[in-house]
């Protein structure tokens, strides 16, 4: 990974924190987004001695003002971005919303990837041959997108709104990978399993996963640095093997209009 650069969102926890770290132990210079700014400090700390670099920028990435501000930091100082890995996302018991007015699993697990992706695009196809990582989850298979009421206003429990969130990040992964067939930029879904990280703490939940954040984190790894998946694209990963996703991730009508939904919620505009 020596002079790959690789940003990780969601990274001082978890998974997320796994990755940023291994990735800079390759060789990588790793830029790390996080909210908390002792959590930073704390993953700074365990860098260590390593063949690469790890960095952070700071961000609420369910806020659009903060995502947009991350992009500019970022293409501030970087004009190459080889992998980004979607990482950052959470559960919510009860319901709340973004500063956008947004309800908050939406905003943070789907809009949050799609706007980011967006915005550093242009970065990562010049950088071509680039890979882009959506971290999903196997929730997707319980999951519908609810176009009349994606906030669940009406009817709010807090694993609707995730397997919704968590079949988008699979949705829009695939949508992104058809629309950038012969880009040299690849996109691919990933389940990480049920890790025991502060997810379920987080979330004010008693359950515990059974697989370390280590285990969880190598299928994102391996999908961000081996050549064995150089060129694989529209994808969806479970502990490194190719899986078929749900059928409701495969739907090419819903991705598509999901995509159009999210372009406007976000404000790209047309052609976006």
């Amino acid at each position: 990974m020596k002079d790959k650069v690789c940003l990780v969102t969601g990274a001082t926890d978890g998974i997320g924190r796994v990755t940023a770290l291994r990735l800079a132990a390759m060789g990588a210079t790793v830029i790390g987004v996080g909210r908390d700014q002792r959590k930073i400090d704390a993953v700074l700390n365990d860098v260590g001695t390593t063949p690469g670099s790890l960095e952070f920028l700071t961000a609420d990435l369910s806020s659009q003002q903060d995502v947009r501000a991350l992009a500019d930091a970022f293409r501030r100082k970087y004009d190459r971005l080889h992998v980004l890995i979607n990482n950052a996302g959470a559960l919510f018991i009860s319901y709340r919303e973004s500063v956008d007015g947004i309800e908050q699993t939406f905003a943070l697990n789907h809009l949050g990837y799609f706007l980011l992706t967006h915005l550093l695009l242009d970065t990562i196809t010049a950088s071509a041959p680039a890979r882009i990582i959506n971290v999903a989850s196997s929730a997707h298979t319980r999951g519908a997108i609810n176009f009349d009421d994606l906030g669940f206003r009406h009817d709010y429990y807090g694993w609707t709104a995730y397997e919704q969130s968590k079949l988008a990040n699979i949705l829009f992964a695939i949508e992104l990978a058809r629309r950038l067939e012969g880009s040299d930029v690849t996109v691919n879904a990933v389940d990480p399993g049920y890790v025991d990280s502060n997810f379920q703490r987080a979330a004010g939940l008693e359950m515990r996963g059974h697989l370390t954040p280590e285990e969880g984190a190598d299928t994102q790894v391996w999908l961000a640095s081996s050549p064995e998946v150089e060129g694989v694209t529209g994808r969806y990963f479970v502990r490194r093997q190719d899986t078929a996703a749900a059928a409701a991730a495969q739907d090419r009508e819903v991705a598509r209009r999901l995509w159009d939904v999210s372009v406007a919620m976000v404000g790209l505009g047309e052609g976006a």
